[in-house]
């Protein structure tokens, strides 16, 4: 190889790709038109190739070193670049993007919270009527610690947080994602969860206010619960986004109707998850402290829902820029 005819060949290549290199480091990766974005990527492919070229021709030191710097910028751009779009993507998704599906598909949540509510409703209302009817639903065990004892049984988690917390983190993500693959039963599972944790809170909420005991239980309840059972719902609709993608899928092909309505569903699972995280971390460490007063987890679990509403219905201002 004519290591100068080579050289003379391929410079202005590497000329180009520092001046874009410098460009980028000065004014930022938004500086830079798309075509100057393909043009950085073809170029680095490049320069690399011409790198490992120069290193088998041995054509000397100095001019190795300045390919293995320009490449190592080139690299840092490229590939930091990418990472830092796609946090911008998860950042954009949890400001506008997760509202935004929350809002699209706001009757199959209508749907799974009118589902888990009847469900307490009717438990309540047969438990006040007859307390026999607890004990088809609720374990005996916590029946006679909160009738026999009137104690609840919030205070096993003291001492144990941090293992209680991960535990029910776990256990509310399972039932949300059985929730979810419930809708590959045309909806039948996702429904029955719904309205079987409505039956259990109900039935449970009777059995506390017969014992004089509804304070404290909800104290304990709202502050984690006011995220958890919307999160659960939003968990409910996405298996119905796939029960409706499979029984009624409308103009689209059954299979096009999945991957349409299975993306609502995923962008919703994807925007729970922290919303469980958050309640097991309360949960485990707010709701059973008996050092918080009452007052104050009624009021955390009021603060909580109102942002939760309001995060929920926000909408995204298009600026003159985004258009």
């Amino acid at each position: 190889m004519n290591i100068q005819r080579w050289i003379g060949r391929r410079e202005a290549n590497w000329k180009r790709l520092d001046a874009i290199l410098q460009k980028i480091e000065k004014r930022g990766l938004k500086s830079l038109a798309s075509s100057e974005i393909h043009e950085l990527a073809s170029l680095y492919r490049s320069v690399s190739a011409d790198l490992a070229r120069a290193k088998t021709h041995q054509v000397g030191p100095t001019l190795i070193r300045e390919l293995q710097q320009l490449t190592s910028r080139s690299y840092s751009q490229v590939y930091q670049g990418s990472r830092r779009q796609e946090w911008q993507a998860v950042t954009e998704f949890y400001l506008w993007g997760f509202p935004g599906v929350v809002q699209q598909t706001w009757g199959y949540i209508a749907v799974s919270t009118g589902m888990f509510v009847l469900g307490a409703l009717i438990a309540w209302w047969y438990a006040w009527q007859d307390p026999t009817f607890i004990s088809l639903i609720v374990p005996e065990d916590l029946i006679k610690m909160v009738r026999d004892e009137h104690q609840l049984w919030m205070g096993s988690i003291l001492g144990v947080e941090p293992l209680a917390s991960s535990n029910i983190m776990i256990n509310n993500i399972k039932v949300s994602f059985n929730a979810v693959a419930g809708g590959m039963t045309a909806g039948i599972l996702t429904l029955y969860l719904l309205f079987y944790n409505g039956l259990l809170i109900g039935a449970i909420g009777a059995l506390v206010g017969l014992n004089n005991l509804a304070y404290p239980f909800w104290a304990f309840v709202f502050p984690h619960g006011s995220l958890e059972l919307p999160a659960i719902f939003l968990a409910g609709a996405s298996g119905l986004l796939i029960a409706r993608a499979l029984l009624f899928p409308g103009q689209y092909r059954r299979v096009d109707a999945l991957k349409y309505y299975g993306f609502q569903a995923a962008q919703l699972v994807f925007g729970i998850v922290p919303l469980l995280v958050i309640a097991g971390i309360i949960e485990g460490f707010i709701s059973p402290n008996p050092l918080i007063p009452n007052p104050l987890k009624y009021l955390i679990g009021m603060i909580l829902l109102t942002f939760l509403i309001r995060y929920c219905s926000q909408t995204k201002i298009v600026k003159s820029t985004d258009l």
